[in-house]
């Protein structure tokens, strides 16, 4: 006999509901199994020793499981990570429990009770500004075109410079399916770049800048570290900044971003390629002090978008493994950004190819993007990956739909 054996993949709660919905389940029977359905994995680091101790015995209390570092028992060593392993239902149970509890618990609860819920629904985004709006939301990539006003870019480094040939540009990426421009005058690529004061990035920038403003519908995003330079692009009237060194290289930054309530793409970088750990601990840890930065200079956390920095401060091993794991940044409760956009580790990976063969490569990477939790993908190429997020959204959609 044949029964037809499957292994399911149950994204979420919704997914589980849509299982025990096909099979005929009771309506009663759904709402108490979907919980059970939905199996999450969290990491917890450096917990105290006895306080994992017990948040362990209380996992297991609910039939969960939580791993502990040899010698947390005896207390032999002073901390430990944790790897939490749970049904949601597990996780209600348990962590409702560790809110009543010492050492720090009902922190550790909260923290995981927000790192679920992200993960298990991000709520979206809608920023507007006169004229503009850029919505984030599931189910729609945002594809955020590049426009490079600089000589040394690696890609098309002084194919825009002039204000005409800029302007042309911007009509081209809007006309192939952008929703948001992202204008950069100054190459922050790690390899052989050459630094720019802010007076040289602002004499590039904002003739380009307030042009593209008055004629471009989209709304526009300035590439820069630089507090001098984002204040003067938003006084100019630029809608977003994107800063490469995550609000965390100028100590100015955070505070001209909040004082414009200008959203921000905060990315991972890092002198160097040497982590001390996980690279994905590492990359995680560096986005929260981005996000506690801005929160602290009045800053809504709301207003804050996420980027793993692929190709900054990686090698191309680490780049691979952090866009096989860009699921673990939906903990943050931010919008993901993805910029792998013709980079040197797609070259790489495809035996040497130059930046301006890697479209395929660079589509790869879109549509696994999109499918691990990524919604704004950063490229040159929009019109085929434009298509490659409509397709892959679409995909993702029918699964959502349909269980």
């Amino acid at each position: 006999m044949n029964f037809n054996p499957r292994l399911l993949a149950i994204g979420g709660e919704e997914s589980a509901r849509a299982e025990l919905t096909k099979i005929g389940c009771d309506p009663a029977g759904i709402n108490i199994m979907s919980a059970k359905a939905v199996f999450r994995i969290v990491k917890l680091e450096r917990v105290p020793a006895k306080a994992a101790n017990l948040l362990k015995q209380t996992f297991l209390a609910k039939g969960g499981e939580a791993a502990l570092t040899r010698g947390t028992a005896d207390l032999s060593v002073a901390e430990s990570d944790v790897l939490i392993c749970a049904t949601l239902k597990q996780y209600r149970q348990a962590l409702a429990q560790l809110k009543l509890q010492p050492w720090g618990l009902p922190h550790a609860a909260a923290a995981v009770e927000a790192a679920l819920a992200a993960a298990e629904a991000f709520p979206g985004r809608r920023y507007v500004w006169p004229g503009r709006e850029l919505v984030i939301r599931p189910g729609r990539t945002v594809v955020m075109g590049i426009l490079n006003v600089t000589p040394d870019s690696f890609s098309d480094g002084g194919r825009f410079n002039s204000v005409d040939a800029a302007l042309y540009r911007a009509a081209e990426l809007a006309a192939d399916g952008a929703d948001v421009l992202d204008i950069g005058a100054e190459s922050t690529r790690p390899y052989g770049s050459v630094a720019v004061s802010a007076a040289e990035e602002l004499e590039r920038l904002l003739p380009v800048l307030e042009r593209v403003l008055a004629e471009s519908p989209l709304p526009v995003s300035v590439d820069t570290y630089k507090a001098e330079v984002a204040e003067a692009a938003l006084r100019l009237g630029a809608h977003m900044v994107n800063d490469v060194w995550g609000l965390q290289r100028d100590p100015a930054m955070a505070a001209v971003c909040a004082r414009y309530g200008a959203p921000v793409v905060a990315m991972h970088n890092q002198e160097g390629t040497a982590y001390a750990g996980d690279v994905m601990a590492a990359v995680c840890a560096f986005l929260r002090r981005s996000m506690a930065l801005a929160v602290e200079a009045g800053l809504p956390a709301e207003k804050v978008i996420v980027d793993p920095g692929i190709g900054f401060g990686k090698t191309a091993a680490h780049n691979l493994t952090v866009l096989n794991r860009l699921e673990e940044l939906k903990a943050l409760g931010c919008p993901v950004l993805l910029g792998t956009s013709r980079k040197r580790f797609i070259g790489e990976a495809l035996g040497g190819l130059p930046s301006g063969d890697r479209v395929e490569g660079t589509a790869a990477t879109v549509a696994c993007g999109i499918m691990r939790g990524a919604n704004i993908v950063r490229v040159h190429d929009v019109k085929a990956m434009a298509r490659v997020a409509r397709m892959t959204d679409a995909i993702m959609e029918e699964a959502m739909d349909n269980g």
